[in-house]
């Protein structure tokens, strides 16, 4: 009698977690969808209305960091991928917005490209400066001979 009221128990326990388990899923299902829309119109109200890229951007991506909670935060990489997908997906409704997609993907070849010169230009920097330390101000007279 004992087990079979512990075996239940466990059962109970088992069934409640996995209904929780489904209900946190789809409200962070739920957020995501409302969040990446409300972006998506964020920026492309923002984009239409005159403002530049940068401003529209970091709102929209503001609001959907702010709106999809949760453990893990969203990339930039993430929320374009999330507008870009609500644009698309809504395109009757976004149509005026399509244009400005492609400043929300950046060439990241040509950043990584920007991205090692500026490590090679520190090096370089790095290394001139050592060798300018190793002359004094006496072996830069030209008069003392």
């Amino acid at each position: 009698m004992k087990k079979k009221s512990l075996m239940q128990s466990l059962k109970q326990k088992k069934l409640i977690l996995f209904t929780l388990g489904i209900l946190t899923t789809f409200n962070l299902n739920t957020a995501k969808v409302n969040a990446s829309s409300f972006g998506a119109e964020i920026f492309c109200t923002m984009r239409d209305g005159g403002n530049d890229h940068e401003s529209s951007w970091e709102a929209a991506y503001t609001y959907i960091k702010k709106q999809k909670g949760g453990i893990f935060k969203v990339s930039p990489k993430q929320a374009a991928s999330l507008i870009t997908e609500t644009v698309i997906r809504e395109s009757d409704e976004f149509a005026y917005c399509i244009e400005y997609l492609d400043n929300l993907h950046p060439n990241r070849k040509l950043q990584q490209e920007i991205k090692n010169k500026e490590k090679k230009r520190k090096k370089l920097e790095k290394e001139l400066e050592e060798a300018n330390e190793d002359f004094s101000d006496e072996s830069i007279d030209r008069y003392s001979y």
